[in-house]
């Protein structure tokens, strides 16, 4: 029994992984001046001008409610191709992520909640379930040949089902209010959007993308987090997998958001969200029970949890590695599972939004965590990830 990923990556994963380099190395620096900027004398201009107001909304909840809007659009375009023809076609290819990306995400939260039960903090049990499949990708490409093409299939069909999970996460459990009257509206244009593709066969994009505007308004004023438009939009627009990338709508919208969203929206997006006050207590913040579980459960939680899954579904006979993949890759993918950064921010801000000093400490454990998790999975991948004879 033997379950195979093509070593021949699609045209569209290799644009992905390129630009997730240098888009991961530009959000790097642009979290590098957050930081600067908010710890320097001109750290109170820097960090009012995110809360400015701006057309009824501040200009953070411009960047975390809009512009990520098509983060997650991107996303939901990603998720649509593997489920469609790619590494998640076929309930036997996908099991293997699938299960791998249920560990990553079960045993991380239960590490947050088993510190954190019966506090304020308990929100936070989402925060370290989420993978950055940017800079995952990048610290990948960084180590070239020293790991299989397989590994790269491996840890982006993760990735995409681990924010498969945060985003139910986020429909469900960071919901606070609901108006249900705006929620059916954006239910009903995306069932419009839905039937103007499979019924009418309608294969402009522009028709998708204003729908998908009314139905994120809709969706801002329901109370469900707004970005889930994105995501719903996604599923509607038009995809075939008989027809060439050029051709398809979801093939050529995914295709021109790559570079807006990895060169612009994140960077952005790390601008706005990184600015953390590290003050004379940033230690004894991390000791605190919320900080140790994000900690705890990106660093230990991740290649726990992705690792235990990919031997109880292999040792069950649902699956099997691929045959260039072996366990100590596994491990890596896990390792490098623990970079929240971006998902992990942003779950941050909805988990504990009435709570400045509580955010602050959130992301700059998340910031420490993802540190380590890049670092770690990038030496265990560069020392055991090589091809070794016979193995």
């Amino acid at each position: 029994m033997s379950t195979s990923i093509p070593a021949a990556i699609s045209r569209t994963l290799e644009r992905f992984v390129a630009s997730s380099k240098a888009g991961g190395i530009l959000l790097i620096a642009c979290t590098v001046i957050s930081l600067l900027l908010a710890n320097s004398p001109v750290a109170a201009p820097y960090l009012h001008f995110w809360h400015l107001p701006l057309a009824g909304l501040s200009v953070e909840l411009w960047v975390n409610d809009a512009l990520m809007a098509v983060f997650f659009l991107l996303i939901g375009l990603e998720l649509q191709r593997e489920i469609r023809s790619g590494e998640l076609s076929t309930l036997r290819s996908a099991l293997l992520p699938m299960v791998a990306a249920m560990g990553g995400i079960a045993v991380p939260a239960l590490i947050h909640f088993g510190l954190n039960a019966g506090t304020p903090s308990q929100a936070g049990m989402g925060i370290p379930m989420a993978t950055d499949i940017a800079f995952a990708l990048a610290v990948l490409t960084l180590l070239g040949s020293a790991v299989p093409a397989s590994l790269k299939v491996f840890l982006t069909a993760l990735a995409v089902m681990d924010d498969l999970g945060a985003i139910i996460v986020i429909a469900v459990f960071y919901t606070t209010t609901l108006a249900p009257w705006y929620l059916l509206g954006a239910l009903l244009v995306f069932a419009g959007l839905f039937g103007m593709n499979r019924l009418l066969r309608v294969r402009a994009l522009l028709p998708y993308l204003v729908g998908g505007a009314l139905m994120w308004f809709l969706m801002l004023k329901s109370g469900v987090h707004a970005t889930i438009a994105g995501v719903l939009l996604a599923f509607a627009i038009p995809y075939s997998t008989r027809d060439e990338d050029e051709q398809s709508p979801s093939h050529r919208l995914e295709h021109r958001l790559h570079t807006p969203v990895a060169f612009v929206i994140l960077p952005i997006f790390a601008l706005a969200n990184t600015g953390i006050v590290v003050g004379a207590g940033a230690l004894q913040e991390l000791m605190s029970h919320n900080s140790l579980g994000i900690l705890a459960g990106l660093v230990l939680g991740k290649p726990l949890g992705i690792t235990l899954g990919c031997l109880l579904a292999v040792g069950a006979g649902l699956c099997a590695l691929p045959s260039d993949l072996k366990w100590r890759h596994v491990i890596g993918a896990g390792l490098l599972g623990g970079i929240g950064f971006t998902m992990s921010i942003f779950i941050t801000n909805l988990a504990f939004g009435a709570d400045p000093a509580l955010i602050n400490a959130s992301k700059l454990a998340i910031l420490v965590a993802s540190l380590v998790a890049g670092l770690s999975g990038f030496a265990w991948l560069k020392v055991a990830g090589a091809p070794k004879a016979g193995r």
